[in-house]
């Protein structure tokens, strides 16, 4: 299975859900805004991409003071999930983050 972590009303993310499924792959979204990411999944996810997983060309980002912005990125995702770029993809051991054409040819083959 894999999981796409993302927002379920990003374009980007249903376009990765809807390609993964024609691909006949099993999806299941988690949508961060409903369920938050755990502590332990925020570290993975840095530990995998670094700072590239904060979105900061987002509207959310813009929003921030520039004491929030000065936050830690796993302290900033906790409490702003929909500042995390998306999507994370999970399958497997493999772990993607956006869905450019590097990510789709390795998931689609």
């Amino acid at each position: 299975m894999v999981k796409v972590y993302g927002l379920k009303t990003c374009d980007t993310c249903r376009k990765a859900v809807k390609a993964l499924q024609a691909a006949g792959q099993t999806v299941e979204m988690v949508d961060v805004r409903a369920a938050p990411l755990e502590r332990d999944q925020i570290e993975a996810f840095l530990a995998a991409f670094g700072e590239a997983l904060v979105n900061r060309k987002s509207t959310t980002w813009r929003q921030l003071s520039e004491y929030a912005r000065a936050q830690a990125p796993a302290a900033l995702l906790a409490a702003h999930p929909a500042l995390m770029k998306r999507p994370v993809i999970v399958d497997g051991d493999a772990v993607y983050l956006g869905w450019g054409k590097e990510v789709q040819n390795s998931l689609l083959g």
